[in-house]
């Protein structure tokens, strides 16, 4: 039953995107902000408390909400929960908010909405580079991560996940604020992404034309960042589309000093945007291949 849950989420994800409802992940963000507000001390322990206390109740209501689908019809539980599901899962949400720079009359302003980075400096170079890297990270991040623990715990699997990688987006900066606050969520997150980042960076290589060099960067570039899963499918995507990335970026007012990833063969312009944009066909392939193949070996 893991496969076909996960097989019809990604499908209701591709077919309608976000729902017309208020988004699970609003109501952690919710419960992350009311736990700072009167809990927070940057210490290690809080942070903690915080990571433990929203774990469990994630688990707690994803478990009702399974316990309550056992009620209903057997022809319409598995379609009820994979609706549930789909709301971890961002392939058409990320897509739409990538491509919107290929014609946003402000490039840099809706980048601002998708990384954390400082956007007024940026070049143009700069404004794509940085929307090819938020595409190869987040591809693992909001689609092959949640996916992943779907196929394994199901429902639950996918709800804790997200609470997870909420966290981390929300805390786990080593800013003055959050440097031991938010420490127990970044390794969490470290972890629960240390396989499906991976695995997201091998899609993009098999998607590459060139998979050589692809894998080459993967190989050579993937653990140059500070973060012990982002530089792999940025590495990849670099590879595959013949550029580099990464390098120095400003973050809170502070410039920040990172490796670069790839080879310079080519300038990362619009059109490189878009042929990585265009990868997204090609990623829904791969993900439903292997589920149906795993709905005919199980």
């Amino acid at each position: 039953m893991a496969f076909e849950l996960a097989a019809l989420a990604y499908l209701a994800d591709m077919l309608f995107g976000e729902l017309p409802c208020k988004h699970p992940v609003v109501f952690i963000g919710e419960f992350i902000s009311g736990f700072e507000r009167y809990f927070y001390r940057d210490r290690i322990l809080p942070g903690a408390l915080l990571v433990v206390s929203l774990i469990v109740l994630t688990l707690l209501i994803s478990v009702t909400l399974v316990y309550l689908c056992g009620f209903l019809p057997a022809w319409l539980s598995l379609p009820v929960l994979a609706l549930l599901a789909s709301t971890g899962l961002a392939m058409n949400m990320l897509h739409a908010s990538v491509a919107e720079l290929l014609t946003a009359k402000h490039p840099k302003q809706a980048l601002g909405y998708l990384v954390s980075r400082d956007t007024g400096a940026m070049t143009e170079t700069e404004v794509y580079k940085a929307a090819l890297e938020t595409w190869a990270e987040n591809l693992s991040d909001g689609v092959i991560a949640p996916l992943f623990y779907l196929v394994l715990f199901g429902l639950p699997g996918i709800a804790v996940y997200k609470a997870i990688n909420t966290m981390d987006s929300m805390i786990a900066y080593k800013t003055e604020r959050y440097f031991y606050f938010g420490r127990t969520a970044a390794l969490v997150d470290d972890i629960a992404n240390y396989l499906p980042a991976r695995l997201t960076a091998l899609f993009i290589v098999l998607l590459a034309e060139n998979k050589r060099r692809a894998w080459q960067c993967l190989w050579r570039d993937g653990h140059k960042l500070e973060s012990p899963n982002a530089g792999f499918p940025i590495a990849a995507m670099a590879g595959a589309m013949s550029v580099a990335l990464g390098g120095d970026a400003w973050y809170h007012g502070q410039l920040k000093h990172k490796p670069a990833l790839g080879f310079a063969a080519n300038p990362v312009t619009n059109t490189t945007l878009k042929q990585a944009l265009a990868m997204k066909t090609g990623i829904n392939l791969i993900v439903l291949s292997l589920l149906a193949a795993g709905m005919m070996l199980i």
